[in-house]
């Protein structure tokens, strides 16, 4: 009775470690995807003098192999785009994506909105 309550006792205090530990590796790699896109999208703007219409923009011309997965939302399908000011666009005509953020209506570890990162 007494080996069976200290293991209950463990398991209960691993599993919420275990838990953190692998939204603190999703909040990672939500970091670093939103890092490349907005990576790629500069480098498309500067190559083609003009920003990306949508996120497939970047695929078909080869600067990613797929839309990266939002790996809070599980999904590449939920990123969320902000275009940019027509008045402040590379090409006035065709403003593009401008920034992008996680689809997500949860909060992080720190606090913040993953939508705002």
């Amino acid at each position: 009775m007494v080996v069976v309550s200290i293991i209950v006792i463990l398991i209960s205090i691993a599993i919420p470690v275990y838990q953190r530990s692998i939204l603190r590796a999703k909040e990672s790699v939500l970091r670093n995807n939103l890092f490349t896109i907005r990576t790629v999208i500069d480098n498309y703007t500067y190559d083609k003098q003009k920003a990306p219409q949508t996120l497939q923009d970047l695929v078909t011309e080869g600067y990613l192999r797929e839309v990266p997965v939002d790996p809070i939302t599980g999904s590449s399908q939920t990123w969320q785009t902000v275009m940019e000011d027509a008045t402040q666009a590379v090409d006035q005509d065709q403003p593009g994506i401008w920034e992008v953020h996680s689809g997500s209506n949860k909060t992080g570890l720190d606090n913040t909105a993953y939508a705002d990162w």
